[in-house]
């Protein structure tokens, strides 16, 4: 089993209750109740989901150094008690992103939307952790999911960071994009 490979499983129970779903662009996910996050790959049929995202956990790949050690500073680990909201935000890039050269793409992604710079903003309050998707293979959905886990008094803080990006220059190449918001069931 990789530790870097992760499943994320929408189905009938899990550790996290779906309280919304919405296609931003393309395709929606059928609909699920519950999300449970598999370190590896997911059992088989016995789990009756609805739909299965698998992404790995890699090297950060359009930051450079400064930028890595500001978000290391900042970022706060996930599973925190308080942090009972979750967002997973599975996201494909189109065609037109990945033919352009690695220099354009860290451009569009900080230079002129300022990415790390936004989400830096939002630190500690909002954790995150990226997976990457297409290192898995063509097959899959998405490019990459992305993980936020944050507590119910940064919920408002989380809609700016989400809006924000949007409205970035690098969303004119998000082709499909799922906003899947959770809470944690909580242990009776």
């Amino acid at each position: 089993m990789s530790a870097r490979l992760f499943t994320f499983v929408g189905g009938e129970s899990g550790a996290w209750r779906i309280t919304r779903m919405e296609a931003v662009t393309g395709m929606p996910l059928a609909r699920a109740e519950a999300l449970d996050i598999v370190q590896g790959a997911a059992p088989g049929e016995s789990t009756r989901a609805q739909w299965q995202l698998r992404g790995i956990t890699s090297n950060e790949r359009y930051v450079v150094q400064e930028e890595k050690a500001r978000l290391v500073e900042k970022q706060q680990g996930l599973g925190r008690p308080e942090a009972v909201c979750a967002a997973l935000i599975p996201i494909r890039k189109s065609a037109e992103w990945w033919s352009l050269p690695q220099d354009a793409r860290r451009r569009l992604f900080e230079e002129d939307s300022k990415h790390v710079e936004i989400g830096l903003r939002y630190l500690p309050a909002v954790a995150r952790r990226l997976h990457h998707c297409r290192d898995l293979g063509e097959d899959e959905p998405f490019d990459f999911l992305t993980w936020f886990e944050y507590a119910s008094v940064a919920e408002a803080a989380f809609e700016e960071l989400v809006r924000e990006l949007r409205a970035s220059p690098e969303w004119r190449y998000v082709d499909r994009e799922i906003d899947i918001r959770l809470r944690r069931e909580l242990s009776q």
